[in-house]
């Protein structure tokens, strides 16, 4: 049972909760605090507990993501980004996708542990869904936390045209008090002068070599909003990176985050950074508590991160949103609960070997990358066994670092020593250094099937960064 809710590493203990109350009123957030970044919610058709089923276009819509201009925009029932999926741990999701577009698409569920015929990877779990048609994705939930989803066919155009949403599993038995929650949705976009959205292939092989990066920071479909807050009172940001090849790096002066979990729901215990780092791909769940004077405003940056050859050079910071503080006193919140997960660490003893080298190949034409020197249309499947545990070794030998993401299972990363890093926590996405390599323990549970892996900057797994694992009973 290596994923069971009520033992193994899947189990979630909170050792103590602080009790909660005191005398008077309890202080509260600004009246519509969170109204510049309100996700639409799904509409659930199906009003059975345990079950959530939604509609989901895909579609072209005109959107306003620059004031005054009308964007044709790639959109989940015409907005930007997707609308939010809200279930609990055990529910039953059925998503009926229409494709409304100008080409086919699938729908690949971020992280999610479903069947490998839910996954979305085309010509593998399904058939690419064509224009003018439709797919039932049906699946259970099992593990809290946030995952997204996005397209699975001509990644980097369609998620860069944007193409991609939040799904959110609640743990009901996590106690209210950790923070009043945003779900933060980051990505970026280019729009012309006329409104157009930018083409995809602009910037030849040097714009898929470094990843094309939109030049617009949007939190959840928005350029720089405005979040309410209140000083002193803790917020609960769950976050996912959706940009197709944008690391984003958050800051804040003179503060601190709680990281309390990430891809696969909470970390072992707790960890204080002075920043936020994600991947694209990877998300994170922190806990921030605003300090400043009465009606000042705080300043959420983007700070390039270096990932390798140009990344920073002669880049500035960028604001990506700002937090309002109410012009009232410094309010006291809750005692935050003592968090704590039992997660047990993988047992990698008899782990078999999994080598691999992410690498690009040199000659004219249009760049082609690939795993092991060989690019995704041209490889082999590796083959594992279900029950198997495998320790994976990601080489890099490109000037870049690269997101490495695996399909349909969570993994323990390992440091150099081939020990879990700590806190333990559950991945699907991993960075891949320059000039190093990403190491990582996984146990195939009982979903035969074909899983891909890949570089989460999709340009990079549409140039052929990008492979096929067959789970077989």
């Amino acid at each position: 049972m290596p994923y069971g809710r009520s033992a193994g590493p899947f189990a979630s203990f909170w050792l103590a909760v602080a009790a909660i109350g005191c005398a008077g009123e309890r202080p509260s957030q600004p009246e519509g605090w969170d109204s510049a970044v309100a996700l639409r919610p799904a509409r659930d058709l199906d009003a059975r507990p345990g079950v959530l089923e939604v509609d989901l276009t895909a579609r072209v819509e005109d959107v306003e993501i620059v004031a005054g201009k009308r964007t044709p925009t790639w959109t989940y029932n015409g907005g930007l980004p997707g609308p939010l999926l809200r279930a609990r741990v055990g529910d039953r999701v059925i998503v009926h996708l229409r494709n409304e577009l100008p080409a086919p698409t699938t729908v690949h569920w971020h992280g999610v542990r479903l069947p490998a015929e839910m996954d979305g990877a085309p010509g593998h779990s399904q058939p690419e869904t064509p224009s003018g048609g439709g797919f039932t994705y049906d699946f259970v939930v099992p593990d809290a936390g946030l995952y997204w989803y996005h397209p699975h066919v001509d990644s980097a155009v369609q998620a860069g045209n944007g193409l991609y949403g939040p799904l959110l599993v609640e743990d009901p038995d996590e106690p209210a008090a950790l923070g009043d929650e945003l779900v933060l949705v980051l990505s970026d976009i280019t729009v012309r002068e006329d409104g157009s959205l930018e083409d995809p292939e602009a910037g030849g092989n040097l714009g898929t070599l470094f990843g094309r990066e939109g030049d617009i920071l949007l939190v959840n479909g928005r350029v720089n909003p405005v979040i309410g807050a209140r000083a002193g009172l803790r917020q609960r940001w769950r976050i996912v990176n959706a940009a197709k090849s944008r690391y984003y790096q958050l800051l804040i002066t003179d503060h601190r985050f709680t990281r309390i979990g990430g891809d696969g729901g909470l970390l072992e215990h707790p960890v204080e950074e002075d920043r936020i780092l994600l991947t694209p791909g990877e998300r994170a769940d922190v806990l921030v508590t605003p300090r400043g004077a009465p009606g000042a405003t705080l300043s959420v940056r983007w700070v390039p991160y270096d990932r390798g050859y140009g990344a920073t050079f002669g880049r500035p910071e960028v604001e990506a949103f700002r937090l309002r503080l109410a012009d009232e006193p410094l309010a006291e919140g809750d005692p935050l609960p003592a968090i704590a997960r039992g997660i047990e660490a993988l047992d990698t003893a008899a782990a078999r070997r999994v080598d691999l080298q992410l690498t690009r190949e040199e000659g004219p034409g249009d760049l082609v990358m690939g795993i092991n020197g060989v690019p995704s249309w041209e490889a082999e499947p590796l083959v594992a066994a279900v029950g198997e545990t495998a320790v994976w070794t990601v080489e890099n030998t490109m000037e870049f670092d690269h997101p490495f993401h695996l399909h349909g299972f969570f993994f323990q990363v390992l440091g150099a020593d081939g020990q879990p890093v700590r806190p333990l926590a559950w991945k699907d996405t991993v960075n891949v250094p320059v000039d190093g390599a990403a190491r990582f323990a996984v146990r195939y549970d009982n979903r035969p099937g074909m899983w891909m892996f890949h570089c989460h900057i999709l340009d990079h797994a549409d140039a052929g960064m990008m492979g096929m694992l067959q789970v077989v009973r």
